[in-house]
């Protein structure tokens, strides 16, 4: 078995940003209309989003009485597969059933923000991004039986700033979001995989098309990205963690440099690419992420709300706020529906009766 450590060689949008302040006192922030961006290789393309947010309505509880849940991934037959964090187990979900335990992944050494994290499925693979005894690593395995096959290791660990979001992206690409692991001059070191998102084969090699030939690093300058999601147009956006200023909603482009840890936030200079949205701290602390129609959908822990931001330019707007806590992943199922999970058993939440659950709200 090969495992693809990192190792670099050394090497030789604009949209508009507003946000509420800090201690969240001022207007929700308005978003302009995406610009087009260039896409890797081979990505999807559609008609331009509509403006506006649609009305999610009353949502479905799908599962409730899991403890941390954190990744996230579909089964073509719409079911899905969730990471708990520090059980390392990986729960089968449907509707109508009790979760089942088909897999525990060996190795996971949970601790702080680190544990099992994301998930993504490929064919019959699922890929999981877990924080071990030394490091932050990707394997992948089958449902079927077997030990992991780890695909990426030597992404940096600390008790903080874990990353861990990973998904397939319209080029088939595999995506992973990474943290600085406490440690700041990570960010802006291009041979160093923290703070990063990286672009990699589904075999865990630097994928081709990369900025810098030989090296998995798609962007930089980023502080903990845990969410990541594209629209019908191919256009990825990361959610990061801000420290004590702004969180942020980023356009990602290839090669460009977010600016962590020299800005937080808009920096206004053209140095470093500015996030389209910003946020106070309090009001989100965003984790994960997608995109339904013309909107882009963000699950806050802090500010225990979903935003929902208008890709066709408009207010972004704040759901829920306080109602189910602490909200960790949002995704789209296969069938359109979204699903968002709570946060509220990871030691900084409020636990509620029946946390942490899965809600489920129709497609529209």
């Amino acid at each position: 078995m090969t495992i693809r450590r990192f190792a670099l060689a050394a090497a030789g949008a604009a949209v508009l940003t507003a946000g509420c302040s800090a201690n969240g006192d001022a207007a929700p922030p308005t978003v302009a209309p995406v610009p087009s961006v260039s896409t890797p290789p081979a990505a999807s393309a559609a008609t331009a989003a509509p403006t506006g947010t649609p009305d999610l309505g009353a949502p479905e509880t799908v599962a409730t009485g899991l403890t941390v849940p954190w990744g996230l991934a579909f089964q073509p037959d719409g079911s899905a597969l969730v990471a708990e964090r520090n059980s390392a187990r990986v729960l089968r979900v449907t509707r109508g059933s009790e979760p089942r335990e088909v897999y525990r992944v060996p190795g996971v050494a949970a601790g702080g923000e680190g544990g099992l994290l994301g998930l993504a499925v490929r064919d019959d693979w699922v890929y999981a991004y877990f924080t071990a005894a030394g490091d932050n690593r990707i394997v992948r395995f089958k449902l079927s039986g077997g030990s992991p096959e780890v695909i990426f290791d030597g992404i940096p660990r600390g008790s903080r700033h874990n990353g861990g979001r990973i998904a397939f992206g319209p080029d088939g690409m595999l995506y992973v979001g990474t943290g600085d692991a406490s440690e700041k001059p990570r960010s802006q070191d291009r041979n160093d995989p923290g703070g990063k998102i990286l672009r990699l084969t589904p075999d865990g090699d630097p994928a081709p098309g990369n900025p810098w030939p030989g090296s998995p690093v798609w962007s930089l300058g980023h502080r903990n990205v845990q969410g990541l999601a594209w629209d019908a147009q191919g256009r990825m956006y990361g959610i990061e963690f801000g420290q004590d200023r702004w969180d942020e909603v980023n356009l990602i482009e290839a090669g460009k440099n977010y600016g962590w840890p020299e800005v937080e936030g808009r920096a206004g200079n053209g140095k470093y690419t500015d996030p389209m949205v910003q946020w106070g701290t309090d009001d989100a602390s965003p984790s994960g992420a997608a995109v339904a129609g013309g909107t882009l959908y963000v699950a806050g822990l802090k500010g225990e709300r979903l935003w929902t931001v208008p890709l066709g330019g408009g207010t972004a707007r704040a759901e829920f706020t306080g109602r189910y806590g602490r909200l960790r992943t949002v995704a789209v199922a296969p069938d359109g529906s979204l699903w968002l999970t709570t946060s509220n058993t990871d030691g900084r939440g409020d636990t509620r009766d029946g946390d942490d659950r899965i809600l489920r709200f129709p497609a529209r």
